[in-house]
């Protein structure tokens, strides 16, 4: 048996650890040690996303919990070493681009301990984005790299890595999305809160460049009133973007429209069912963008870029510069009907993370071949 440690740090990466926890404990070929750093720790970003996913209890949290890039990403390499030290996996694996990836992926390193990255090979080309920085360093130090869009294999053989340590598998977060659909249908949640059937908007919100930036907040909110008196709005928020909208006028004007429906952070279940009953997805978040195209629901992403092109060059997404008038017209363009149809890309079957434990079983394997 392969004693695989899996590393779940934040809310997104939840979604792609449990399908890959599924595949390898069905496999029957890997013993797996379920980390938690808990860089998401508020019950409602973290636990529930656990139980619902179908994810075992944990085998270690490290109560890394909040603080600047620095202390944070120093907070898992400190608690995450003697936790290798005396587990001594044959293998780590890290999904995804938030700091307890980088920081697990140096630990693990520098240990001497296999390294696998799975969604490897995303780029923004925009180093101000915390991600793309965690993204390029995890990579650069990774023995395996699984990538989920053909840009992440053109992008990491053009920064020089070896194509035999490449190998585009799918998309695992498309595996949770496909193996828990019925159950986020049945939860019925649009229904629940009143809204019908492709005649609402969905909204996420809360990268720095959009919820830290006053005059960028004020202008999303104004947008987002004025899709208010299309159709119904609804805002699951972040803790941070909340307690930034609150200390602006715009966000009193928000939380009084009879048509802005402001809620705390929701299930994975919940939030899958609004989005697939959704008339337009609004968000500046690099996941939605693949759930919405594997749905094929119109979305729009508030940034000017994206690490996921073959959202926009394939599905149903759109880049969209931070303008309320643009986003305004998104809004008219997808309730009467007239957004891209798109298509689901290549492999996002639902059995991306299957593919992964039976390449990487066997890479692991004694044998000439893989020495």
């Amino acid at each position: 048996m392969i004693k695989a440690a899996l590393i779940a740090g934040a809310r997104p990466n939840f979604i792609k650890i449990a399908a890959i926890e599924h595949a390898f404990r069905s496999s029957g070929k890997f013993k797996n040690l379920l980390i938690h750093t808990e860089q998401h720790y508020d019950a409602r970003m973290s636990d529930i996303f656990f139980r619902q996913l179908g994810m075992p209890e944990p085998d270690l949290y490290l109560g890394v919990g909040s603080g600047s890039h620095a202390e944070q990403t120093a907070r898992v390499m400190t608690e995450i070493e003697p936790v290798f030290i005396d587990h001594k996996p044959d293998v780590v694996v890290v999904v995804g681009d938030v700091n307890s990836t980088v920081a697990t992926a140096l630990t693990a390193r520098k240990l001497h301990i296999p390294l696998v990255h799975v969604e490897a090979g995303l780029r923004s080309f925009d180093r101000t984005m915390p991600e793309e920085v965690n993204r390029i360093v995890t990579d650069s130090i990774s023995d395996m790299m699984y990538v989920s869009e053909p840009s992440g294999r053109t992008h990491l053989l053009a920064e020089g890595h070896p194509e035999e340590r490449i190998v585009f598998t799918g998309n695992v977060m498309i595996d949770s999305l496909r193996r828990f659909q019925s159950k986020a249908a049945a939860t019925a949640e649009h229904t629940k809160r009143g809204l019908n059937e492709n005649e609402y908007f969905l909204i996420t919100a809360h990268r720095p460049a959009m919820v830290d930036v006053p005059e960028n907040l004020t202008i999303f909110a104004t947008a987002l009133l004025r899709l208010a008196d299309q159709a119904p709005v609804i805002f699951p928020i972040h803790p941070r973007t909340a307690s930034k909208l609150a200390s602006l006028d715009i966000g009193k004007r928000l939380e009084n429209h009879a048509n802005v429906h402001l809620t705390g952070p929701i299930g994975y279940l919940e939030f899958m069912c609004l989005m697939m009953h959704s008339g337009l997805i609004v968000t500046d978040s690099g996941g939605i963008q693949e759930e919405s195209t594997a749905l094929l629901k119109p979305c729009v992403t508030v940034r000017p870029n994206t690490e996921r092109p073959v959202t926009v060059k394939e599905g149903t997404n759109e880049l969209m510069d931070l303008d309320a008038a643009a986003i305004i017209d998104a809004g008219r363009r997808a309730l009467s009907g007239g957004w891209k149809k798109g298509r689901v890309p290549e492999l996002w079957d639902g059995k991306a993370a299957e593919r992964i434990a039976t390449h990487l079983a066997d890479w692991l394997s004694p044998g000439p071949a893989n020495s």
